[in-house]
């Protein structure tokens, strides 16, 4: 266990300690809960190309989201602003004429995902190893920790993924604040929604500028806090959001918690960047930088959620 480690969870056990101060946990969800076995058998994958062509294309075929962007221009960002990047890249859309239909394209993403059922959704996805168990675990502490999600996916599709492979089914992610449950219905979910921010809920529509895959998520982490802090205060009794954790495998991930921690000064952040997803855990540790305990405390995992460190 590293020095970074052990700080990271003597300060997570502090607050844990106290039954008045929650922490929110965001999970990120490809890499870091799940894996895939590619593109082409992924259903959210496919999902891209379709909504692309059915709103901007007039039904032209679009060829699938990895032959058409570079990598570091879909991986670890959002679906928002993959969405602009393909529709650019294969239909010569400008992004300011594609970002008009955003949401309608969105909604057609989750269309496409709404038509089939768990087994489809689910077909090329598997859970990484620790994470039902963990969560599992953390079902048990409600009182303490609130559990949701910080992704680019759509929410309607991130709460079908959930589903899909059995994540939804422990039930430690925490339920939808009412804001959040008004502000988009995705139908024939309204049932599974959980607590997060996701890429329906924020894009800045910059494809150009590189910093926008992690700063747009550094937003949408944000989003998730808010809704947090709004179910802590309709709650009964004195409790405060003390602390947000961010847990994700890409160094779009790390890079967001980083920005979300610059934004703010009222909680303490931290990182848990694991080596689950495609990159190294060297790699990780060289983003993460200094820890500032109090402020901003990451911790690399190599082996992700099943580490025992976790």
């Amino acid at each position: 266990m590293t020095a970074s480690s052990v700080l990271f969870l003597s300060a997570l056990y502090t607050v844990f300690s106290f039954g008045h101060a929650f922490t929110l946990l965001t999970f990120d969800v490809d890499g870091t809960l799940v894996s895939s076995s590619g593109w082409a058998d992924s259903a959210h994958g496919r999902a891209y190309p379709y909504a692309v062509s059915k709103i901007l294309g007039q039904n032209k075929s679009v060829k699938p989201v990895p032959d058409v962007l570079k990598r570091d221009d879909f991986h670890g960002s959002t679906d928002g602003l993959i969405l602009l990047r393909l529709a650019r890249a294969a239909l010569d859309v400008p992004p300011k004429e594609a970002a008009a239909s955003l949401d309608e394209l969105m909604s057609c993403m989750y269309r496409y995902i709404s038509e089939l059922s768990d087994e489809e959704v689910g077909h090329g996805l598997t859970v990484l190893p620790g994470v039902l168990s963990t969560f599992e675990s953390l079902a048990n502490m409600k009182d303490e920790v609130m559990c949701g999600l910080v992704t680019g996916n759509v929410e309607g599709i991130a709460r079908r993924k959930m589903r899909s492979v059995g994540i939804y089914q422990t039930g430690a992610l925490s339920p939808t604040s009412n804001s959040q449950a008004r502000r988009r219905v995705w139908p024939g979910t309204e049932h599974i929604g959980f607590i997060g921010g996701f890429g329906s809920d924020y894009c800045s529509g910059d494809i150009d500028d590189a910093t926008r895959n992690y700063l747009d998520r550094g937003e949408q982490i944000s989003i998730a806090t808010d809704r947090c802090r709004e179910v802590l205060n309709d709650s009964e009794g004195d409790v405060a959001l003390k602390r947000v954790v961010h847990i994700g495998d890409a160094p779009a991930d790390v890079l967001a918690a980083k920005a979300f921690c610059e934004m703010q000064d009222e909680l303490c952040v931290g990182m848990v960047a694991v080596a689950t997803g495609s990159y190294g855990a060297d790699e990780l540790q060289d983003l993460v930088g200094e820890y500032v305990p109090g402020v901003w405390e990451p911790v690399v995992l190599e082996k992700g959620l099943a580490d025992p460190n976790f």
